[in-house]
């Protein structure tokens, strides 16, 4: 249970935010392990697993982005996810169904100037608006994001204000917030 909230500004610089509960049933606690960290030229930000996020912030040997941006995109889908994949099977955290690796986690990724959303299946979105939300209050934060993005709030701003709307309404998701950036 989360709430990860990111964009990408008029500069190409792409914003992630998220909330600190750790959610099992009705018990909530609020961690200090962030759910939002950079690997690398990465920033991301996860929902679901706290396992996925500790493969993916200290094991995962992340591949370089190509700096061509038209590349960007297969880049993304073969060798990010295929080396993603990799580490996470390693970490014992995918589960298969139906003969289809899962993962029980969804996670924001913002690299050269875009954001991308991966799904528990490993496959790569690409937001059409520039901005996206996962976890338990993704609805609501995207909903902020929405309104926001007819002003002229600074991101950081824009991305707190998801996560408040999200705590005010999941009781999935609780502050502080940790929002990091990362340049194009």
């Amino acid at each position: 249970m989360t709430a990860i909230a990111g964009l990408v500004d008029d500069t190409g610089r792409v914003w992630i935010g998220g909330d600190s509960a750790g959610v099992a049933g009705y018990s909530r606690v609020i961690r200090a392990d962030a759910k939002v960290f950079t690997n690398g030229p990465y920033l991301m930000g996860f929902a679901g697993s706290f396992r996925v996020a500790q493969l993916l912030r200290y094991a995962f040997e992340a591949p370089v982005p190509p700096d061509e941006p038209g590349r960007l995109d297969a880049f993304m889908v073969r060798t990010f996810i295929d080396a993603a994949r990799d580490c996470l099977t390693a970490g014992g955290v995918n589960e298969k169904r139906y003969e289809v690796e899962e993962i029980s986690s969804a996670f924001l990724v913002g690299v050269r100037g875009r954001l991308f959303c991966i799904e528990g299946d490993y496959q790569v979105g690409l937001p059409a608006k520039g901005y996206e939300a996962v976890g338990c209050g993704d609805d609501l934060a995207r909903g902020s994001l929405f309104t926001s993005s007819r002003l002229t709030w600074h991101p950081r701003a824009r991305i707190r204000r998801a996560l408040e709307a999200a705590s005010a309404f999941s009781a999935g998701v609780a502050p502080p917030y940790v929002i990091k950036s990362v340049a194009p």
